[in-house]
């Protein structure tokens, strides 16, 4: 994040060993609870992508659709909703994905997207560092990712997918 917003960064709670043991959990709901920081940083966000070419946000399920929808609706595009698998009622295409405590996987329906469209993912955290996969078959681009906080980046590379979508 930029230095402008640290300040933001400080209202995102740590807990420390949750969901497991070792885990540090970022919780973004202390931030979401403050109107005035949560309205600056969606303005951060939107500022920061208003000038590139965009279709859609992928909003990553779910503290991503929190922060997807609305930066989706104020840059005019699309949103749509990659969910865990099972809650999409269409044809999906899924993604599988290492975590810091075990694996799991994401779907997106098959005609979310049109080949050549360009996304942006949106989660509250990027660990997911690839699940882009899923926004750019069919020849989509992922065109960035927004999060409220990045870890290293090379510990969210190596949780990175372990399957393309099928």
């Amino acid at each position: 994040m930029n230095e402008p917003a640290y300040h933001l960064k400080s209202l995102v709670r740590t807990i420390p060993d949750f969901p497991k043991p070792g885990i540090l959990f970022r919780d973004i709901t202390t931030l979401l609870s403050n109107p005035a920081a949560f309205k600056e940083t969606l303005q951060l966000l939107v500022s920061r992508y208003r000038d590139v070419e965009l279709h859609a946000v992928c909003g990553i399920e779910s503290r991503g659709f929190l922060i997807g929808a609305p930066l989706a609706l104020e840059l005019g595009v699309a949103f749509v909703p990659i969910r865990k698998p099972g809650k999409l009622p269409a044809a999906v295409e899924r993604v599988e994905y290492a975590l810091e405590y075990g694996m799991d996987s994401l779907e997106i329906h098959k005609d979310a997207l049109q080949p050549g469209q360009r996304v942006l993912l949106a989660d509250d955290l990027l660990a997911l560092a690839r699940v882009g996969d899923l926004s750019e078959r069919e020849e989509g681009r992922e065109e960035g990712a927004s999060a409220l906080h990045t870890p290293d980046p090379t510990r969210a590379r190596a949780r990175a997918p372990a399957t393309r979508p099928r």
